[in-house]
């Protein structure tokens, strides 16, 4: 299978000065690889893991944490995340404190920006990296068309609510091409700026130059150390992703069902792909204070962006976790994502509701742990827990094997071996 190459080690992993000597013992561990240990230990140095065991760790020194039989797993990675709501410079003068450390104290140690304001995201980067501000390591992708004219979103609307690749939206006429050149040299100008990735939207018209400009972009971007994540959400265009190599895909594709030699096709090319099922699912307020404090209403279906729910696109909301499942039996590596601003916590509630429709607790644990890291191309680095990994761990007050639902009972937090959330004592 494809292996995402680390991509972001220089970003996501500053120095370490705040990283602690940890043992955590009398421990339930779920070490991402589907391994189960019932009690066991966890010994934590310099940042990183140096083992997992069933063994005493008795004889090793550092900061003791007796995790009194609760579980203890890999901490969570978003692979498709939008972060700034609202005016990017007052969110980040005055909220982004705040909304990082919900990142934390969810159980998030990774996220991944596939679309903010970029001057605002790398700052929000820097912050973190630097620890100006406490919360997730932050990888940021900056976007490169694959036309021009028509197609891909309309100005000042959610493109999830009126998307172009959706008919009778979708672009009928043949879109005009972009030289070659000048995509090379927007894929260099995102590299100069010191993005992580390049994010684009394919929505293929006919005879159209998309395939083959999205092929450029993932060899430019290679090229300069850089990621492609591509947002397909047909089956026609992921198929295209797919030809042009991309190397993630960031959507599950919900728009027409896939058959058996296309689910083939999509998992021989071994490029992994995020979930973002929730994103046509509707959301109530009574389950998001978000959407009461913004529109004033009680249990009044709402879409990602709060308006009323666009129903004319709830049969995604079936077709997506159909071919999700589909794909997942096939062999395709698929991680957790959710292409929403809503608060940490709150996303993870609304994603969970379509994952649980096709999937097992155990199978959802590992989206949110070893596959989100890889599809965030991160998972030589962090996602399980084995040795010589990043120490990124949290401990729950629940066996989400079980229940899904004990994701959102975290109880301790460490990042890069650092505690950041401590809720035991």
């Amino acid at each position: 299978m494809r292996r995402v190459t680390a991509f972001f080690l220089v970003a996501a992993f500053p120095s370490m000065a705040l990283a602690q000597d940890l043992v955590i013992e009398n421990a339930r561990i779920v070490d991402g690889n589907g391994g189960i240990i019932d009690n066991g230990s966890v010994v934590v140095s310099d940042g990183r893991i140096v083992s997992v065991s069933a063994e005493s760790a008795a004889g090793e020194g550092g900061t003791r944490i007796d995790a009194g039989g609760r579980t203890v797993l890999p901490a969570f990675t978003d692979a498709h995340r939008h972060v700034i709501l609202g005016d990017p410079d007052q969110w980040l003068a005055e909220e982004a404190e705040e909304n990082m450390r919900a990142w934390l104290e969810a159980g998030f140690t990774t996220i991944l920006s596939a679309g903010d304001a970029p001057e605002q995201i790398l700052e929000l980067r820097r912050r973190l990296a630097d620890g100006e501000i406490q919360g997730p390591r932050l990888i940021a992708s900056g976007r490169v068309p694959l036309a021009a004219g028509p197609g891909g979103f309309v100005a000042g609307v959610d493109p999830a609510r009126i998307d172009q690749s959706r008919g009778p939206n979708r672009v009928a006429e043949t879109a005009e091409a972009i030289p070659h050149e000048q995509t090379r040299a927007a894929v260099q100008a995102l590299a100069d700026a010191g993005f992580d990735a390049v994010k684009t939207v394919i929505v293929t018209t006919p005879d159209g130059p998309e395939t083959e400009t999205l092929a450029v972009v993932a060899e430019e971007s290679r090229r300069h150390g850089m990621a492609s994540i591509t947002h397909a959400v047909t089956v026609i265009d992921t198929l295209a992703a797919v030809e042009a190599r991309t190397d993630v895909l960031v959507h599950t594709p919900h728009i027409g069902h896939l058959t058996e030699e296309q689910v083939r096709t999509i998992v021989d090319s071994g490029i992994p792909m995020v979930s973002t099922l929730g994103v046509f699912v509707p959301t109530f307020d009574v389950d998001n204070a978000m959407v009461r404090e913004r529109t004033g209403h009680d249990n009044v279906a709402r879409f990602r962006d709060l308006d009323p729910f666009p129903y004319n696109t709830l049969s995604s909301a079936g077709q997506g976790p159909v071919n999700a499942r589909l794909l997942w039996e096939g062999g395709l590596l698929y991680g957790y994502g959710t292409d929403v601003r809503f608060l940490p916590d709150d996303s993870l509630a609304h994603e969970l509701r379509p994952l649980r429709l096709v999937f097992s607790h155990a199978d959802i644990v590992q989206m949110l742990t070893r596959n989100a890291a890889i599809t965030a191309g991160l998972g030589d680095e962090t996602g399980t827990l084995e040795a010589g990994k990043r120490a990124d761990i949290v401990i729950l007050d629940g066996d989400p094997l079980t229940d899904i639902n004990d994701v959102h009972d975290v109880v301790l937090v460490v990042k890069d071996g650092e505690v950041v959330v401590d809720k035991l004592n």
